[in-house]
């Protein structure tokens, strides 16, 4: 469902978690106006105006919680991707040469990369990975192991070219564990709870002027809600609208073939 509502574009994620349940929520004291005399209603609101004054406290800290925390992953899925894309263009500048073996090298990397666009980006959008990719990874240790002259192995240049390597398996293994998502189930739950609970508080206040309270009530609902879809759209850092593209990496890939 999360991974749904992730795909859709913004604006209609926006009607469907912002817009339609302000709408049903301003019907709320609409509904208990009718039920309830307002006189009733007025008794309790220094009572009532306390209590949802330390809901509404503890509400936003964890919504805070949970937008900084997606803010964070997303920073740091977007920090994976650039330092994906600048250990390959490092590596590339390493191999260079004629023989043989450092243009394999550097043929594997080029189709890693560009299997890590076609390939890892559509299958990190729904939650998956790809194992062609994989596959291409495999093959570019291979190549890079298998570069030539035995004293070459031993150099400076070799132990640098495996750094690179590292970061870029480390980097892909990251953004792969983001992509999926990182705010758990139990805290979508409690969010959602929160906020209906929050937004249903103010249906038990009276004020004289209905319409203002059904405004405010609206207000309320609108503010918590787009927390709401703030946390959505960054959750999954690979999906929807809102989502982390392949240019770091496409850009290293033009450069490449620019540069041959």
């Amino acid at each position: 469902m999360l991974l749904f509502l992730c795909e859709l574009p913004i604006g209609i994620a926006a009607i469907l978690l912002v817009i339609a349940p302000t709408i049903i929520a301003m019907c709320g004291p609409v509904l208990v106006r009718r039920r309830v005399d307002l006189l009733r209603l007025t008794t309790n609101n220094e009572i009532a105006g306390f209590k949802f004054a330390s809901v509404g406290v503890i509400y936003a800290v964890i919504l805070a919680f949970a937008v900084i925390a997606v803010w964070d992953k997303f920073s740091e899925a977007q920090t994976a991707v650039a330092k994906e894309a600048g250990a390959a263009a490092t590596l590339y500048r390493l191999t260079s040469g004629s023989e043989p073996e450092t243009v394999a090298a550097r043929n594997a990397l080029t189709n890693y990369l560009k299997l890590a666009v076609n390939r890892d980006w559509p299958a990190m959008a729904v939650e998956k990975e790809s194992h062609e990719t994989t596959v291409a990874l495999n093959s570019l240790y291979a190549a890079v192991l298998h570069l030539p002259d035995a004293n070459f192995k031993n150099s400076l240049v070799f132990g640098a070219m495996l750094g690179e390597l590292e970061t870029i398996t480390q980097a892909r293994r990251l953004r792969l564990h983001l992509g999926a998502g990182i705010v758990p189930g139990m805290l979508w739950m409690i969010l959602v709870t929160g906020a209906a609970l929050t937004i249903g508080f103010t249906f038990f206040f009276g004020i004289e002027n209905l319409w203002a309270q059904v405004a405010m009530t609206g207000i309320l609902s609108t503010i918590v809600l787009m927390g709401l879809l703030v946390i959505l759209s960054f959750d999954h850092s690979f999906t929807g609208s809102v989502h982390i593209g392949a240019e770091p990496i496409q850009t290293v890939i033009d450069d490449f073939a620019g540069g041959s």
